[in-house]
């Protein structure tokens, strides 16, 4: 889709990874950062893919659950290992866009250094 808007947003959370070994790493928490990209394949009545404000209340919102959280501990990850890139794909499956807009990624850093992608129309 030749449009794209992206969207900044951050929450503060601790989590514990599960290791390979079953054991769960130190508790320990992030200031993460999460980046949601959306496209259209064309500008609505007003020459946008949609209002900036819009998309950041909808990333919000999803994000509302897991600030200042175990992320262990929330519904959403209490059987599945809170990685970033399960974060990741917890908030492309948890938003709700406007019709005529897609999801075309969420990026979510735990650190400046480190990031992990979900593309959810990626094949695999």
């Amino acid at each position: 889709m030749p449009f794209e808007i992206s969207t900044t947003r951050t929450f503060a959370a601790a989590h514990q990874l599960r290791l390979y070994d079953g054991s769960l790493e130190p508790l320990h928490g992030h200031n993460w950062r999460v980046r949601v990209t959306v496209s259209a394949g064309k500008l609505d009545a007003i020459g946008v893919v949609m209002d900036f404000h819009e998309l950041e209340r909808l990333v919000d919102a999803v994000l509302s659950g897991l600030h200042n959280a175990h992320l262990n501990e929330t519904s959403v990850f209490a059987a599945v290992n809170p990685t970033a890139e399960n974060v990741a794909a917890h908030v492309a499956r948890s938003l709700r866009l406007p019709g005529g807009v897609r999801l075309a990624c969420v990026e979510v850093w735990e650190t400046d250094e480190n990031r992990a992608v979900f593309r959810p129309d990626a094949p695999g």
